[in-house]
């Protein structure tokens, strides 16, 4: 699996997920600088970490999703490239259109960060073939504009389309319909609030989140 993680200017989770995508893999990661204009070729991921691109100005990711290495990630996706964008990752994919609806500030206008239960709402993807339809998961939450929201007839589609991957199993940030992740209409770019990445080892509290690496690694074996 040849992987690329897109690193901005405020980016604090681009290690993390470059550690989860290679412990999986056996491969290292490309850091690739948003200044960039091309990805590696022959890439099969590419990775939008968590963190607090451009210090949040304007809106949490608006600035990102404007460097010159996210039109290279849009191209990318409609070849059908798996892209994971996680937390800050998930508001700049959503700013720059590869996902609809917002993220907004959460409703106690909070800081979260803790440890949050997750339903499974969707198992028949590359990210999500490791789980049970329904399965109860749990990942660690580290956000203040979680708060998923876009208008009814959106929420609707993502519903009647199976493009919902998670939710929230408990209300803790406002978001419609406890929405914790996303897909695009093709599959294969997901929007997470949560961070997997940081549930990849039992010695840090958990594994739930390498079984979406690793299904992601399967999907690319049987491709």
């Amino acid at each position: 699996m040849k992987s690329a993680v897109i690193v901005f200017p405020g980016s604090n989770c681009d290690r993390d997920l470059a550690v989860a995508l290679r412990d999986v893999s056996g491969q290292e990661p490309t850091m690739v600088w948003h200044q960039d204009t091309s990805l590696p070729d022959g890439i099969d991921v590419i990775g939008v970490p968590g963190g607090f691109s451009y210090g949040d100005y304007l809106r949490s990711g608006a600035m990102a999703a404007r460097s010159p290495v996210m039109r290279a990630v849009a191209e990318a996706a409609a070849r059908g490239v798996s892209v994971i964008g996680i937390c800050n990752g998930f508001q700049v994919l959503t700013e720059a259109g590869l996902l609809p609806g917002a993220l907004m500030r959460n409703a106690g206008l909070n800081f979260i960060c803790r440890d949050v239960s997750l339903t499974v709402a969707n198992n028949q993807t590359r990210f999500t073939s490791g789980y049970d339809a329904g399965e109860g998961v749990h990942f660690p939450v580290a956000h203040h504009d979680g708060n998923y929201q876009a208008d009814a007839e959106t929420l609707d589609r993502l519903e009647g389309e199976g493009r919902v991957a998670f939710r929230y199993a408990e209300g803790i940030n406002g978001s419609a319909r406890n929405i914790a992740g996303i897909f695009n209409e093709g599959g294969n770019v997901l929007g997470l609030m949560p961070h997997p990445e940081r549930a990849i080892d039992a010695r840090h509290g958990g594994t739930d989140g390498l079984r979406l690496f690793e299904a992601l690694l399967g999907s690319l074996a049987t491709a």
